[in-house]
Order: structure tokens, then sequence, then C-alpha cells
């Protein structure tokens, strides 16, 4: 927990207090696949703001199970605490993915706290491929993701941030937003990953942060398995049909892939995420993205 987060967070809330009713999503999931059949999910524990109707098998992947998490709230506000924990099981496959963005609303005091735990065992495979985050007007956005994997396994973590959010003001005109990604295999870490903005005291869109441009998009690809040079070269290769600004580099003991994609309107920043994890899985899995399904 950042200092400034805890200073944050003993600021009073006239209304609900952090962790109170209906401010306090816990989604609690375990996956397992049982030889060559589906993979099913075998435990589950959801409370408001998150809510979950059940899995969905219409991936193009073989034993591929679709988690779609919806929060019949519409937002985040000041206070909330939203806590993801995904669990797969040896040999199992899941796509974890939300029914729209995530957006953040303008705050007063406290902020928001946004954290998943992904873990995944021997030969599983795992992704958790969010809508975008949206922060509006003075808003306060803690975001953490934590990543324990096998060897053999393979983990695909997306994420777009969108600094301008839906109320009539400038981007980038939220209060704070930190992001960390950490990542483990078998025990040892192979990628940190750290985003800290606070524009009242420097500007993001300076050189050495975002620029000229006003979306940030990021796909992780953990995969230590495989040949991480290759995949780094074939995603660079599909990314540049897209227009946006973009990179992709290899991790830490050629433990995977880190794509970051720089643009001027999330449709673009979305586009460009989408195809990296689309070629991602033509090269771990064969097959590719069900794109079609999310308004490619």
């Amino acid at each position: 927990m950042p200092p400034v987060f805890r200073e944050y967070g003993t600021q009073h809330l006239p209304q609900s207090p952090a962790f109170g009713h209906g401010k306090n999503g816990v989604a609690d999931l375990v996956v397992a696949r049982d030889g060559d059949n589906p993979t099913r999910l075998i435990s589950d524990l959801v409370k408001v703001p998150y809510h979950l109707t059940g899995t969905l098998d219409s991936d193009p992947v073989e034993g591929m199970t679709t988690i779609c998490l919806q929060d019949p709230t519409g937002a985040v506000t000041q206070g909330d605490r939203q806590t993801l924990s995904v669990e797969a099981r040896p040999g199992s496959r899941a796509h974890v993915t939300t029914q729209s963005a995530t957006k953040i609303q303008t705050m007063k005091a406290s902020y928001a706290h946004l954290d998943a735990t992904l873990v995944a065992e021997s030969g599983a495979h795992l992704e958790y491929i969010p809508g975008s985050t949206i922060l509006n007007e003075d808003a306060r956005c803690l975001q953490t993701t934590t990543v324990e994997m096998a060897p053999d396994a393979t983990v695909i973590v997306g994420d777009v941030f969108v600094p301008n959010g839906l109320t009539d003001h400038e981007p980038f005109s939220f209060d704070h937003f930190h992001s960390r990604l950490e990542a483990r295999v078998d025990d040892t870490l192979v990628c940190a990953d750290a985003v800290d903005l606070r524009p009242d005291e420097r500007d993001p869109r300076d050189p050495a942060t975002v620029g000229e441009h006003a979306v940030v998009g990021t796909l992780y690809v953990f995969a230590p398995s495989a040949d991480a040079d290759e995949l780094a070269d074939a995603i660079h290769d599909r990314l540049t049909d897209h227009e946006v600004t973009a990179g992709a580099s290899v991790l830490k003991d050629d433990a995977g892939v880190t794509v970051r994609a720089l643009g001027d309107r999330s449709a673009d920043v979305t586009a460009a995420v989408e195809a990296a994890w689309d070629e991602a899985r033509h090269t771990l899995l064969g097959t590719g993205a069900p794109l079609e399904g999310r308004g490619r």
C-alpha cells in the first residue's frame, strides 16, 4: 500500500464507509479441468458489487471457459474496495473479462482500490482482459495485480487506461492513479511494473510519460516455456498495422513479453492491445482471440 493511499484512507466518508455495504466487492474463483473435458468453475464466492451469472463456452480454444464479471452498480466510487482472485488448477484454461469499462467516479475523500490475484498452476492458461479503466475528474484509484504461476503455465493480462472520463473536463484532471503489477514464476520475480500519475504535481503529458498521447494500453504475456524473442517479434509485427505508438519487450529470464501502446483514442489503443492478445494466442495456443464478440 503506497503511503499516500494510507493517508487517503483515513479521510472521513459522509456516506457508507470503505468496506461498507455494497462497497466491498469480492470475487473468489477457482477453475479446474479433468483431462480433455471443458474447464469448469468449481468454486466461487461473489459479493456485490461483483455479480456472476455463470460461465460461457463460446471461446474457440478447446477446453477454454469464459467468465464475465458484472457490476450492477455501474461505477466505482470513493471508498470502494474490489478484490478479485482467480485460481486456475493444473491443465485448465480460463478467460476472465468484464461486461464493460470500469468507470472511476469523481471523489472528495478516500480512494478506490481494485485488486486482482491470478494463480496459474502447472499447464494452465489464464487470461484477465477486463474492459478499460476510465478516470473522471478528481478520482483516486489504486490498482494492484499479482500473478503467481508455474513455469509451464501461461498468463495474459491486459489493461487500457483512459484518463478522460464521462464528465465535462480536460483529460488528466483526476487526482491520483497508481497501478502496479508483480509477476512471479515459482516465487522468482520476473516482472514489476508500476505507473504513478499525479497530474497536479507533474503533467503526465511530458515527453517522459505519455507525451502527446491520451490513452495507455498494456498487455503482459507471461509464458516462460515459450520462445520469448519469437513471440515479441510476432506481436511487434502485428502492431505496425495500428494507428498507435507501440512496442514489445522481452521480460527477465525470457519469462514472456510486455506490450505498451499509446494513442489518441481509446478505440485505437484497445484494438492494438487486442491484436497483440490475438497474436499471443495464435503463438501459444494455435487459435486466435474471440475479438468479434468484443465489438471489434
